[in-house]
């Protein structure tokens, strides 16, 4: 069996891919494989038919299912414009000629197809995202579907927006703005009140903070990337400043909108008494406190990092494992679940910190 790339012509060819804007198509089919299965061969043997969707792009299959009974499919017809999946499960397949499948990772299409469907909002307003007229070409797209940056698949499946609940998608969409930005000019000051959220469209920006009377550089930021959320889920002021090192264009979400939409449905809160049984059940204790208040009053197994080094433990973080977050009143362990959630991660929070956990009794 040999993988080869797959063209956003052979994706035209196939429901519901078609529905996706040849921009989409462009990037997905980056995403996906072309799998060459000769004769007399079980594609499905090796990689279920449940693991995955399968288009059959080229030569003839035959399906025999769980429950009896069997279908053969040949590519280009009315039966193979679908997905390979059938109201019984597939036992098994035959090639009865050599085919090509087209092979997709079910929940990745998923995510698009829901994000494409629920950008369907008003765009009235000025300064709004607006879906322009449909049509086979990149000027009908929705300015949403434009970013690829921000909102782009990979984005979707396990970056910014991974964790949105679908019912908040349409409405965040809506409320955010875009702004145009220019080269020096300053989007937020340390010091300042937190009142925005950003998401960088397109340009570049630069993060830093004064230390001694120095301004140190902490992190240069690219399109795709957000910053400002750290003072809006403290409620804190601002702890550093963001410049722009490019001309730009930012979206940016007031606060009330953020906490609504973005903050309190990726914090997943829960009392000492459950977190301790996550923790029992192979979740991670992690400190976000200073190293100083970690080393004298730290948690069994906690390991530590301080909320200023989160962004530089995406890295280092396992994604297949859970953490439990926690400080001291859950002010910076909700700032750093809020980050970790954002970035894909299995995060959950100590309610109320440490001070709530023990008045309540708790072991935490």
């Amino acid at each position: 069996m040999t993988d080869t790339t797959v063209s956003t012509a052979m994706l035209q060819g196939f429901e519901p891919l078609s529905s996706l804007s040849a921009a989409r198509l462009k990037e997905f089919a980056g995403l996906c494989y072309l799998e060459h299965v000769s004769k007399g061969l079980d594609p499905f043997r090796v990689k279920s038919a449940a693991d995955q969707l399968a288009f059959l792009a080229n030569g003839e299959l035959e399906l025999s299912f769980a429950g009896g009974g069997s279908e053969t499919v040949a590519a280009g017809s009315a039966e193979a414009r679908a997905a390979l999946l059938r109201p019984q499960p597939i036992a098994s397949a035959k090639a009865l000629t050599d085919v090509d499948l087209i092979r997709i990772d079910r929940d990745l299409l998923d995510i698009m197809m829901t994000w494409d469907q629920l950008a369907a909002f008003d765009s009235t307003r000025t300064g709004r995202f607006k879906i322009l007229p449909s049509g086979g070409n990149d000027p009908a797209l929705s300015n949403w579907n434009l970013m690829s940056g921000v909102f782009s698949v990979t984005n979707l499946k396990g970056g910014a927006f991974a964790n949105l609940p679908s019912a908040h998608i349409g409405e965040l969409l809506n409320r955010f703005q875009r702004i145009d930005v220019k080269l020096g000019e300053v989007v937020i000051r340390e010091g300042d009140e937190g009142d925005y959220y950003y998401v960088i469209e397109s340009g570049r920006a630069q993060v830093s903070r004064l230390v001694g009377g120095v301004t140190v550089t902490l992190a240069d930021l690219k399109s795709g990337d957000a910053f400002g959320e750290e003072a809006l889920v403290s409620e804190a002021k601002r702890n550093a400043t963001v410049t722009m090192k490019t001309n730009g264009v930012l979206l940016r979400l007031a606060k009330q909108d953020f906490i609504a939409l973005l903050k309190e449905p990726l914090l997943n809160r829960l009392p000492a008494a459950r977190a301790q049984e996550k923790v029992a059940g192979g979740a991670q204790w992690l400190d976000v406190r200073y190293p100083s208040e970690y080393q004298y009053d730290k948690l069994p197994g906690a390991i530590n990092v301080p909320l200023a080094e989160v962004r530089n433990a995406f890295s280092v973080l396992d994604k297949s494992r859970e953490y439990v977050v926690y400080c001291q009143s859950g002010r910076r362990s909700s700032a750093a679940a809020f980050l970790l959630a954002h970035r894909g991660f299995r995060v959950f929070l100590l309610d109320g910190g440490l001070w709530a956990a023990r008045q309540d009794g708790g072991n935490a």
